[in-house]
């Protein structure tokens, strides 16, 4: 197993202690004398090294590594694996909601992982009845957790406008009751706004994700309306007003998606941040290998491509106090970041995290909706909750994962989608292994970007 992991990015070595999470910037002698596996034997290293630097220089700074093994900054143990083992009996409690408002959408989107808003047959609006029974559900699942987020999702939320109002107006009023604070988010394609809703959106969303794929041609090819125009005329003015809106206390993203047809996504990432976006997410497609938008093996060096471009561009407006940008996938906190036992088990899905139908049906997370097996109970009965499949959904952490215990990045990924997992390996605890290549590369990228 890798005790450190060491990379190359741009000019810069980078060593990193993955028990501990340390990570240091090295000079190339030090880098060649640290292995993966642990420190070698002076001698053993001395030989190795021989012609290619002086032996006093490579003497000291072995003993200089010597001193980080000490310390415990470097080929540390791991002291995580007892915290998941014996966390499996403690009582859970929801923290986070994925409310599926409404299974429906105005646009139809190429690659939609919920086919096109509807969720393989499981289209429908939540009536406001529905509505007030999650808020209920919610709370009293919360148990002593004060703390709730409640994601507005779809389809396109905003087509259900008209029952959202009363329901955040009922759920202020519940929290004062119970002593709960729920942040409101919103997941939103942009079509539907306008100088009302925007203004409702800012005063009761803790957070918007805005969804623009990037620049128009990419956007229009794929964030399509049923007679197949594209909608970015219609939605960047909007977003721009959205964001224009949002005080540096309240969050939000734009949000893309990128596909086999532009994996030279930087350039998407460009033109959001050049249009004056500076929180950026644009993440890569997951879609089955037949599928003609799917991103492949094949891809991954233009792929690769893109991120180290990224890299390069934000590192120099850094160093140049050019106009910096956030780009989602490279935030990363090297001194505090989540909590333990969220870096070895993700989101939660399936115990700590739900989603929650039109219907009222519960299911492990938003992308489990409409999978039958994975439905967990419904709002109405809290006493036929699946406890063994939540279990199950606990368990699938990466100390329980046997390709996560072996990898440098576990502590980043926390074994990364169990969606997905299972969606391409019929097994939570398989990691999709695209997806585990990208996720390294941009884990290595962030990490660099700490360290300027």
């Amino acid at each position: 197993m890798a005790l450190v992991h060491k990379f190359k990015q741009g000019e810069e070595y980078i060593v990193l202690d993955v028990n501990s999470g340390a990570v240091h910037a090295v000079d190339e002698l030090v880098y060649d004398i640290i292995e993966d596996e642990g420190l070698e034997e002076k001698e053993v290293v001395l030989k190795k090294l021989e012609g290619k630097y002086p032996a006093e220089a490579i003497s000291e700074a072995y003993d200089e590594i010597e001193e980080l093994v000490k310390e415990d900054m470097l080929y540390s143990k791991d002291q995580y694996e007892d915290i998941a083992h014996n966390s499996m009996d403690d009582e859970d409690y929801i923290k986070a909601v994925c409310l599926n408002i409404i299974h429906d959408c105005n646009l139809r989107c190429k690659y939609c992982f919920a086919d096109e808003g509807e969720y393989h047959g499981h289209k429908g609006r939540m009536s406001l009845d529905v509505a007030k029974k999650a808020i209920d559900y919610v709370i009293k699942k919360s148990g002593p957790r004060r703390n709730i987020e409640i994601d507005l999702f779809g389809g396109e939320p905003l087509m259900a406008l008209d029952v959202i109002k009363p329901l955040i107006a009922y759920a202020r009023e519940e929290e004062k009751k119970y002593n709960k604070n729920i942040r409101f988010t919103m997941t939103t394609n942009g079509t539907l706004l306008n100088e009302e809703t925007m203004k409702f959106l800012d005063k009761e969303m803790g957070n918007i994700i805005l969804s623009i794929d990037g620049r128009k041609c990419v956007n229009d090819s794929v964030r399509v309306r049923a007679d197949e125009s594209g909608c970015y005329d219609n939605i960047l003015p909007k977003i721009k007003e959205m964001v224009k809106n949002r005080d540096n206390s309240k969050q939000y993203y734009v949000r893309g998606t990128f596909t086999r047809n532009n994996t030279d996504f930087y350039e998407d990432v460009m033109h959001l941040a050049n249009e004056g976006f500076d929180e950026i997410s644009i993440e890569p497609v997951v879609l089955e290998d037949s599928h003609e938008l799917s991103l492949r093996e094949e891809d991954l060096d233009t792929i690769f491509k893109s991120y180290d471009d990224l890299y390069n561009e934000m590192r120099r407006r850094k160093e140049e106090n050019d106009e910096e940008f956030k780009f989602y996938h490279f935030n990363i906190d090297l001194q505090g970041g989540p909590c333990v036992y969220k870096r070895i088990s993700g989101c939660g899905a399936g115990y700590e995290y739900i989603a929650i139908t039109p219907e009222g049906d519960i299911y492990p997370c938003h992308q489990f909706v409409g999978k039958e097996e994975f439905k967990l109970g419904d709002i109405y009965d809290t006493d036929k909750f699946d406890a063994k499949m939540s279990k199950e959904f606990k368990k699938a952490h990466i100390y329980n994962k046997p390709k996560c215990r072996e990898c440098w990045a576990k502590f980043y990924c926390s074994g990364g989608c169990q969606a997905n997992n299972f969606n391409f390996n019929g097994d939570m605890k398989i990691p999709y292994d695209l997806g585990c290549k990208m996720q390294k590369k941009r884990i290595e990228c962030a990490i660099a970007l700490k360290v300027i």
